[in-house]
This record gives structure tokens, sequence and C-alpha cells, in this order.
């Protein structure tokens, strides 16, 4: 039973942290679809990272655009399945 337990807490907080969403808005925001999506890598429990991600360099010469930071449900899953030792985040910049 308790081993079941576990289980159910341990799919529970891959569900929600698939909800975790950061939104920033640069100027006016993103003005169309152009996007570019890259993934920050973390391991160690999100104490150290693997790569730099820079949304400035995402963006190019875009002066008005959004910077998305989120875990998806793969990033969920992965961190899941590595015990949270490798911990993704993925990062979207919309022009």
């Amino acid at each position: 039973m308790r081993n079941l337990t576990i289980t159910i807490l341990m799919i529970m907080v891959v569900i929600f942290a698939g909800c975790s969403t950061h939104i920033h808005t640069i100027g006016d925001g993103a003005s169309g679809n152009d996007k570019e999506v890259k993934r920050q890598w973390y391991v160690a429990y999100g104490l150290a990272t693997l790569n730099e991600v820079d949304t400035r360099e995402m963006a190019g010469e875009a002066e008005n655009y959004e910077i998305k930071t989120q875990t998806t449900f793969i990033d969920g899953l992965i961190s899941a399945l590595t015990t949270s030792l490798i911990f993704p985040r993925t990062v979207t910049v919309t022009k």
C-alpha cells in the first residue's frame, strides 16, 4: 500500500510540474508567430546547469518579444525517469 501511495504521489508531481510556466514580455510583446525553442538542462536536482540558453540571442534584433519558460510533459517525463537527476525546461522566444 505504501509503494502505491508513493507511486501516485510521484505521478502527481510530474503532472503538476507540467503546468509550471513563466512568461516574460519584453517591449510590447510578440507581434508574430516566429518562434525559436531551446531546452535548458539541469543536473543534480537543478543545482547545476549543463548548458546556457541565451534568450537575447534567440530574439535576435527584435525589440518586442515574449519569453516563455515552461516544464512540458516531456520535460516532466525525463525528470521522472531520471528521478530528477536530469531536469530540463523548455525555453520559447516568440517574436
